[in-house]
């Protein structure tokens, strides 16, 4: 298997350079097994997914090397070393496939992809550097010996403001619009001279990285075009639900069996509600015992979190039954109501055993009028929120930041927050799923107890 890569000549000689990072201007030339296909891209968004959690707790791009190094490393090799590059391409566009169809997903995966790209440029060598820039064909020239020596004492003032003295790979430097740089000559960060910025090879990180995204983002809207007019279509029974169920897959721990701190029952179960259910569950509970009905997306949801956390079918059964009797009836209960839960637990139908939703997938759900399931981060009000996680005990001063993060749409971190707010305890791993939730929580409390005794 092969992928065959365009190269370009460098500015300064005429050695034929290819960078060893992939700039994914074309798609590979290839055949691709479908089962690589979804293999290769799930390992992707592992990585993506993983920066962007990095992202969210509020570190900067050049504070998540680490990080980013150890994710390529778990997910990105390949047992053939010599596929390893193929299965980066493979996969960037795969999930380009998957994620160019909304605005919302072009916007995540151009900024993970390309927080991606300028970690792997960083660290890249000064000759990859080089190579990029010729790729990229940008406009920018080299400095050439004559013209840096006679303003080396300038160039070395400005290195040695920032306490970066010259090196010998601080010789090469190129001249750039001095209007290109904004961030550089705002920081007093770049020698100018004549409308030009003397930006050292180690400074043009900016440029390039602004440079993928850019086509990035040109590329997306592209992908999105064909999607729509042609793939999607031609695909129907073979590529697009692979394609449009990855956009909301769940990467983490399996809740479809209660774990441990996961038991509850029926005499418990309100007690557990209050205290380890997450804002979705809890209002989904709430309304379920107010008004004795939940509309199909709800019981979906309630169902398989109940069943996650330990809930036997039959103590479902009973608690179902109790609750919509009152309104509909025993009878109506067992004829139109007790198959979808039996169902839910692979006991009717093809017996398939469901899993309880990801974040991803409650966030991702569009609840319609007299729906009460998705996320409440998203789907609420600002007055309606800030009443439930004020009942739920969240503070004004945690609440504040929570909110700061719904507006930004970073649903899953408010939920973090609103976890540590209310358990008075880091939860570094995010929260990613609700069941994640309950049994962190449960872990919590149950510690709690213990040390108490």
């Amino acid at each position: 298997m092969e992928i065959m890569r365009p190269q370009k000549k460098t500015s300064t000689d005429d050695v034929a350079v290819v960078s060893t990072i992939p700039l994914y201007r074309t798609p590979p030339v290839l055949e691709v097994r479908l089962e690589d296909f979804e293999l290769f891209a799930i390992d992707r968004l592992r990585v993506l997914k993983g920066i962007s959690d990095e992202l969210y707790r509020g570190k900067k791009p050049d504070e998540i090397e680490e990080p980013v190094k150890n994710l390529l490393k778990t997910h990105m090799g390949h047992p053939q070393a010599s596929e390893t590059i193929n299965k980066d391409i493979i996969s960037h566009f795969v999930i380009r496939l998957v994620y160019c169809r909304s605005e919302e997903l072009r916007k995540w995966f151009l900024s993970m992809e390309t927080t991606l790209f300028r970690y792997r440029y960083k660290l890249a060598s000064f000759d990859d550097q080089k190579a990029i820039l010729a790729e990229f064909d940008l406009p920018y020239k080299a400095v050439s010996n004559a013209e840096l020596e006679s303003m080396k004492e300038k160039l070395t003032q400005v290195a040695r403001s920032l306490g970066q003295p010259l090196t010998s790979a601080d010789t090469v430097f190129y001249k750039v619009p001095f209007e290109e740089v904004p961030e550089l000559v705002a920081g007093r960060r770049v020698y100018i001279h004549k409308g030009h910025a003397y930006v050292a090879m180690n400074q043009v990180v900016s440029l390039v990285v602004t440079q993928f995204r850019s086509n990035l983002s040109k590329d997306l809207i592209l992908a999105n075009r064909k999607w729509t007019s042609m793939i999607s279509e031609k695909e129907k029974n073979r590529l697009t639900p692979i394609v449009e169920s990855l956009s909301t897959s769940y990467l983490g721990p399996d809740y479809s069996e209660a774990k441990k701190f996961a038991e509850i029952s029926l005499k418990d179960i309100d007690q557990v509600a209050n205290s380890s259910f997450p804002l979705c569950m809890r209002h989904l509970f709430e309304k379920l015992r107010e008004d004795h009905h939940l509309k199909y997306g709800g019981r979906m949801q309630l169902g398989l979190f109940l069943k996650g956390v330990g809930l036997t079918l039959d103590d479902a059964l009973v608690f179902w039954k109790s609750e919509f009797s009152k309104k509909v009836g025993a009878e109506r209960f067992d004829k139109e109501y007790a198959y979808s839960i039996r169902h839910s637990y692979g006991k009717e139908g093809k017996r398939v055993d469901y899993t309880p939703y990801s974040c991803q997938k409650v966030i991702s759900s569009t609840p319609g009028v007299g729906d009460h399931h998705g996320c409440p981060y998203r789907h609420f009000s600002e007055d309606n929120l800030r009443a439930a996680l004020s009942k739920m005990g969240v503070s004004s001063r945690a609440m504040t930041d929570v909110m700061d993060k719904v507006q930004n749409k970073h649903y899953q971190i408010a939920c973090t927050l609103t976890f540590e707010a209310i358990h008075g305890s880091s939860c570094d791993a995010g929260i990613n799923h609700p069941n994640q939730y309950f049994s962190e929580s449960q872990k919590i409390l149950q510690s709690k107890n213990n040390s108490s005794v």
